[in-house]
């Protein structure tokens, strides 16, 4: 859970950063309420003496040199001046602090995303596998995977050249995203293989899925995309438990989704999505 745990660290950062912009804006705020108060004292200062009753009404009587107001009113200016200078200073770095922390995040996610499927990429795997497993074992919950390939995709980029193997690899992607809920994960995990992580999903949910994604791989054919090609997928599932490190599941539906291949050459012809 290794980018997970960055991300983490940055939001904690961050929000240190952002609580010690705010004490220093809760500061100035303490610091105009005090000076106000001060003034406010000083001139209850100059005037209480002035004051005297006359015919039961209360007089004030004040006399101030100018140079004295003068110098008061200059002072306050150069206060409120220096308070809301201070106020647009702190709403900068906070705005730009918000907006570089939003900026760091987008590239850490995309250096996690395949560019041209928009599906996390294999340098995820590790951190994506350690996050579900570990959800897991803390809620006891079933977590099976899935490895799909395209079979004969080489020839797609013969016959067709390589923008168009491009184009395939992406309708896969899109294909199997559809096929599962946002609580799952699907990663590309070589050229044109990918592998599916269910969360809370015991092997016969597994087999949902797959089903799933032959509905829409025969929907797609059906479409005619390219022309006199049929796309043919063959899946691999494997289904998680507390005795098996990730290498031995993936080794696992790698097999088997091996042994679908070969189930179907032996088939001759078959076109909907081998799994085993």
């Amino acid at each position: 859970m290794k980018h997970e745990g960055e991300s983490e660290s940055v939001l904690a950062k961050v929000s240190q950063q952002l609580a010690a912009i705010e004490k220093r804006d809760w500061e100035l705020w303490l610091i105009v309420a005090v000076t106000g108060i001060l003034v406010g004292a000083g001139l209850l200062t100059i005037t209480f003496p002035a004051a005297f009753l006359d015919h039961r009404s209360l007089r004030m009587e004040m006399e101030v040199p100018r140079e004295l107001f003068l110098g008061l009113i200059a002072l306050l200016i150069l206060f409120n001046t220096y308070v809301i200078s201070r106020r647009l200073e702190l709403r900068k770095t906070r705005e730009a602090l918000i907006s570089t922390a939003i900026q760091g995040e987008l590239v850490r996610l995309q250096s996690f995303t395949d560019p041209l499927t928009e599906v996390y990429n294999r340098r995820s795997l590790d951190e994506m596998a350690s996050k579900f497993i570990g959800r897991a074992k803390r809620l006891g919950k079933p977590l099976s995977f899935m490895i799909v390939d395209a079979d004969r995709f080489k020839d797609i980029n013969t016959r067709f050249g390589h923008l168009t193997g491009d184009f395939v690899i992406a309708e896969i992607a899109s294909l199997l995203k559809g096929a599962v809920r946002g609580s799952d994960a699907v990663v590309r995990y070589g050229g044109d293989e990918f592998l599916i992580i269910l969360a809370d999903s015991p092997i016969a949910g597994a087999h949902v899925v797959a089903a799933r994604i032959a509905k829409s791989v025969e929907d797609w054919n059906r479409a005619a995309h390219l022309q006199g090609f049929e796309l043919i997928l063959s899946v691999g599932l494997a289904e998680w438990s507390e005795e098996k490190d990730l290498d031995q599941i993936l080794n696992e539906a790698d097999q088997k989704m091996y042994s679908a291949k070969e189930a179907r050459k032996s088939a001759r012809g078959s076109k909907a999505p081998a799994v085993t």
